[in-house]
């Protein structure tokens, strides 16, 4: 969010180069670990043990959401937009019992019980992953970049 004459606003920016090399991997790699880790430690019923069980369960995590999250979300856009975008929610909700369900084929303790554990945990990680992800692209992705830089 930045400040113009007095007034709040939130500008949109389009990706940077930057922001697909190695250390925009990295980033957005750390960034599914953190909101993961902080999800398990909230929300009951979402249970990740062990640090491998983190590690490759928010490597499993980004996989999902590359490759299998924008075919979700093409296929229900009409629904995205009869809800005015809550249903994103229920996607959201979905990749992460995906998540964990791949997770469990590979004996990894990463466990969410039921509906309710699986839709709040999506939501915190959705939280935290903005918040993370803006602060992320202005200190360490685009540094240079920042208003207050030059």
């Amino acid at each position: 969010m930045r400040r113009s004459d007095g007034f709040a606003w939130i500008a949109w920016r389009r990706p940077e180069p930057e922001d697909y090399g190695l250390l925009g991997l990295a980033v957005r790699f750390v960034i599914n670990v953190a909101a993961l880790w902080f999800s398990q430690w909230i929300i009951p019923g979402f249970d990740i043990h062990g640090a491998g069980a983190l590690l490759f369960g928010a490597l499993i995590f980004g996989v999902v959401n590359a490759l299998i999250r924008p075919v979700v979300r093409l296929v229900t856009c009409l629904f995205t937009i009869l809800t005015l975008g809550l249903f994103t929610l229920i996607i959201n909700t979905a990749m992460l019992a995906l998540t964990a369900w791949i997770a469990g084929l590979f004996d990894l303790d990463f466990e969410v019980e039921g509906f309710l554990a699986a839709f709040f945990g999506a939501l915190v990680i959705s939280i935290i992953s903005t918040v993370l992800s803006w602060w992320a692209a202005d200190n360490v992705l685009r540094p240079s970049r920042r208003p207050d830089a030059w």
